[in-house]
């Protein structure tokens, strides 16, 4: 064991953030800590690391082991390029090479008496230094480097003039070449690309040492983690397995955990009617039957109620109207910030109904893509073609919709003046704003609290073509879900920039891969894409050129999508009918339960006419389950 964290408390002005959370980590474990924004993920992480103090409880890191972090946001003030602060990691390895070469210098001059000695000196130090890397410490950086997205032409800048994205990148690269014994990575993946996280995952994988990540990225935490630490309601539970796992093992628990809760809760009504109806006698034996009863309430353990699960929040978008059967149509696009082409000659075609994501690396274009086509930029060349009776809503990282003075409230009901107050409250809460939330000012709120406000003015603006850039940034993975449940039973067509790979893989059902200037097309989602460039990259080891490759993957545009379309259609139909089918099976059992426990209850077994009601609708209800059962078994087969 690497790291032991006993009872952590914590508390900010009387509010308890963390409650007696233990939890360890073992020597080359990779784990997790999940969590929605504001459950406390990175106080725990500075707690940790010894950067605050925990009101109780002791975190213990295992005698002669070293521990890294990398916090969220770095602000590196350096005139040291982005190559020296990546050298300045391996400042052992520079001592002990600059010793070598001036032990060289003395065996040269040295006596003949003093030679043995040194040459063993010599070559235990030698030894020490290639086990260490040290042949291939210079290596090792520009490969962190390349892996971390930074070009050869970057290395020489000054860490001073990078944007804060790009120093906590740097920030990263050099805390790997570190190399402690423990790794902690509070949102690792944020200013990362495609590549670049999928270059992080493959060196956190094969990293001979322990991993604790914070993140929201599930994909990533698929790939990587072997134990989930999940922080809700304060508490801390371990799961074991992945983020999927952990996902399935979770929703099990609450499920349980909510059928203890609400059984405990209609025991206590039912406890607290017969101490009412005991009272109402009026007499002494029912009134000692009464208070015994009320004893026993008191000495009952409550059970907390479980968090609300994203599947308990549901958001509708609807579209205002129908667009035609062409929703957008993109000839010859050029655009450049000189001297930098961005891309060149782009063309596309989006159909109703159609969910396209556009990937790539940083700085390919892909936002500009998304400005160009809602009038915010012009093109240099090409021309832009929206169909009948499309209307467009858009979101943008910078949620340039908002007001900073106005309240939530205010933002809601000012840009739809027609919804009353519960209704502007329900959406609010679906992207967990509630209570006295909807009267904070937009410009109080985090990056994240915008984003889920600009979300939840484009779930309302009944536009047929919504057009999303990063719509996942700074959202907790719970929000994350509601959006990815909204969008997949979206009416409309939806077109969107993003790198969460999990997000990509719920909602697209077609890829578009911006690289070198040009637009490749693939019919499916994330892992589609991914298998199918698995594919041409066997096809290139057997000499094809790039450019044979390139038309391959163009060509995949050219399928049937009408064909592939219907498909998912009929497959989404039958995903929402089979879910409509197990929420009443669900439903009528909670109803037949409720009711063979009614039966068993003293007072309604000795009273025939009340059972004879309950037999009666217990039949009903079954013959109703019956139904349910035969209409789930069909959409299954």
């Amino acid at each position: 064991m690497i790291l032991s964290c006993q009872n952590i408390s914590k508390a900010f002005n009387e509010v308890s953030i963390l409650s007696n959370v233990s939890f360890h980590i073992e020597d080359y474990e990779k784990a997790a800590i999940v969590g929605i924004n504001g459950a406390g993920k990175t106080t725990l992480l500075r707690i940790l690391v010894g950067e605050l103090t925990p009101d109780s409880g002791v975190v213990s890191l295992s005698k002669g082991k070293t521990l890294g972090y990398l916090a969220q946001n770095q602000d590196v003030d350096s005139t040291k390029t982005l190559y020296e602060e990546l050298l300045s990691a391996k400042e052992d390895l520079i001592l002990m090479e600059e010793k070598i070469r001036q032990m060289e210098l003395s065996m040269k001059q040295a006596k003949d008496s003093e030679l043995e000695s040194l040459m063993e000196t010599y070559s235990r130090l030698t030894h020490s230094f290639e086990i260490s890397g040290g042949y291939s410490y210079k290596s090792e950086i520009t490969g962190v480097l390349k892996g971390l997205g930074f070009e050869e032409e970057d290395f020489s800048k000054q860490i001073s003039i990078l944007s804060g994205g790009q120093k906590t990148r740097v920030a990263l690269g050099r805390l790997l070449l570190l190399k402690p014994d423990l790794i902690i990575l509070d949102e690792p993946t944020n200013h990362l690309d495609l590549n670049s996280i999928a270059w992080l995952e493959t060196y956190l994988l094969n990293y001979k040492g322990a991993v604790l990540i914070v993140s929201h990225d599930r994909y990533f935490l698929d790939k990587i983690t072997g134990k989930i630490v999940e922080i809700d309601q304060t508490k801390a539970t371990v799961f074991s397995g992945n983020y999927s796992d952990y996902a399935v093992k979770k929703e099990q628990m609450r499920t349980i955990a909510l059928n203890a809760y609400l059984k405990q809760q209609n025991e206590i009504k039912h406890q607290e009617a017969v101490i009412e109806r005991l009272r109402s006698y009026n007499r002494e034996k029912f009134f000692k039957r009464a208070q015994s009863r009320e004893k026993q309430l008191t000495k009952m353990e409550l059970l907390e109620k479980p968090s609300q699960a994203a599947t308990d929040i549901h958001m509708t978008l609807t579209p205002r109207c129908t667009s035609g059967n062409d929703v957008l149509h993109i000839e010859g696009l050029t655009k450049s910030f000189a001297p930098h082409l961005l891309f060149s000659g782009l063309s596309m075609d989006i159909k109703r109904g159609e969910h396209v994501a556009i990937i790539g690396d940083n700085g390919t274009g892909k936002t500009t893509i998304l400005k160009i086509i809602n009038g915010l930029l012009d093109a240099d060349e090409g021309t832009i073609t929206l169909g009948t009776n499309v209307h467009i809503g858009y979101y943008d990282q910078e949620h340039h919709v908002l007001h900073m003075e106005k309240s939530l409230f205010d933002e809601i009901s000012d840009a739809y003046p027609y919804l009353n107050n519960t209704e502007i409250r329900n959406t609010l809460a679906a992207f967990l704003f509630t209570g006295d939330d909807v009267y904070k000012r937009v410009g109080d709120l985090s990056g994240g609290e915008r984003g889920r406000v600009s979300l939840a003015k484009l779930m309302l603006s009944e536009s047929n073509f919504l057009i999303l850039d990063e719509p996942t940034n700074h959202l907790d993975i719970t929000s994350k879900e509601i959006l990815e449940d909204a969008l997949n039973a979206y009416e409309g067509t939806v077109l969107y920039v993003s790198h969460d790979r999990y997000f990509i893989n719920r909602t697209a059902d077609r890829i578009l891969d911006l690289r070198s200037g040009r637009l490749n097309s693939y019919l499916g989602n994330y892992d589609y894409y991914m298998e199918k460039k698995q594919e041409l990259s066997k096809d290139a080891d057997t000499d094809r050129d790039a450019a044979t490759r390139r038309q391959e993957a163009v060509s995949e545009s050219k399928l049937d999508w009408k064909a592939q379309k219907e498909q998912q259609a009929q497959e989404r139909k039958k995903e929402n009918a089979m879910k409509k089918c197990e929420a009443a099976i669900e439903k009528l059992e909670l109803e037949l339960a409720e009711i063979e426990e009614s039966m068993a209850r003293p007072e309604i077994a000795t009273n025939s006419v009340r059972l004879q009601e309950l037999a009666a609708k217990q039949q009903e209800l079954n013959a109703q389950l019956l139904d349910w059962y035969e209409q789930w078994e069909t959409y299954a087969n």
